[in-house]
């Protein structure tokens, strides 16, 4: 093995499409980080889970979990913050998205219902979700043929609130690399919505983490295996708490990253993650 970083932070986001809360130590199980994505925006009218790509005003708020282990506590942006097991949490986020909505906890994997993907007035699933990646003319799209054939009914794995992995992971290499390329853009690395952000050692330059794929990494107690590039999409670009929209950043990553930022992963062997740790390249 050889040692290619240090932790320099974990997040998580308690629910989906918001920003999320850092924290010092990650108990990292077979769906992430524990306290990940166990909450989500449900429109009542479609009967459908939601995410930052269709309703990317849910990234101006910032979701935190609470001591209880069970509710969170979502902050609005205008400065309130309500939990979960607040009635008004309903209202506040159907006049946020302006989309009749409710914010639901994680289901059982069985309540296919729950999971289910709603049919599109217009074209496929397929056509409504090339639109959140707002490519201009002429820029490629990502590779759909990969989609897991589960998504292809459901918009997230049943039982979890995850599109793709449930780990997701990013290097300051990678980052201060693409500021090289643009270096009027907003490159915070909140925009990416990283579970690790992993400050890379002296001499590793470029997209690290694209050449990690097919391989494993041993941090602290776990061992993750990238699985592949994250394509990015318009979510990328818009604005969040703590910083405004910028649309340049995403033209640099599709043009000149080969569409990716940071890398997803699967969950080998769980185990406790804390910032500082070593990262290994098996």
């Amino acid at each position: 093995m050889s040692k290619v970083g240090t932790v320099k932070e974990i997040w998580r986001y308690p629910v989906k499409g918001m920003a999320g809360e850092q924290i010092p130590v990650g108990s990292i199980g077979e769906n992430g980080v524990q306290g990940d994505r166990t909450w989500a925006l449900r429109d009542t009218q479609r009967e459908e889970i939601q995410s930052c790509k269709f309703r990317p005003s849910l990234l101006l708020c910032a979701a935190s979990a609470n001591d209880d282990g069970r509710t969170v506590s979502v902050t609005f942006p205008d400065g309130s913050s309500v939990r979960s097991d607040e009635a008004a949490i309903h209202e506040k986020l159907s006049a946020l998205t302006g989309r009749a909505s409710t914010l639901e906890p994680l289901r059982p994997e069985n309540d296919l219902a729950f999971y289910r993907r709603h049919t599109p007035e217009r074209g496929t699933w397929l056509d409504e979700l090339a639109t959140t990646f707002d490519r201009e003319p002429g820029e490629p799209l990502p590779d759909f043929t990969h989609i897991p054939p589960v998504l292809v009914d459901h918009v997230c794995v049943p039982g979890t609130f995850f599109l793709v992995t449930p780990m997701h992971f990013v290097t300051t290499a990678t980052l201060r690399h693409l500021h090289s390329l643009n270096a009027e853009g907003s490159w915070d690395r909140r925009r990416f919505r990283p579970n690790l952000v992993i400050e890379t050692d002296a001499g590793i330059e470029g997209l690290a983490e694209q050449g990690w794929v097919g391989r494993k990494l041993v941090i602290g107690e776990a061992t993750i295996e990238c699985v592949g590039g994250t394509p990015r999409c318009g979510a990328v670009t818009r604005a969040q708490p703590d910083f405004g929209a910028d649309a340049s950043i995403l033209r640099t990553i599709v043009r000149q990253a080969d569409q990716n930022v940071g890398a997803y992963g699967l969950i080998l062997h769980p185990g406790m993650v804390r910032a500082g740790d070593s990262v290994h390249l098996a």
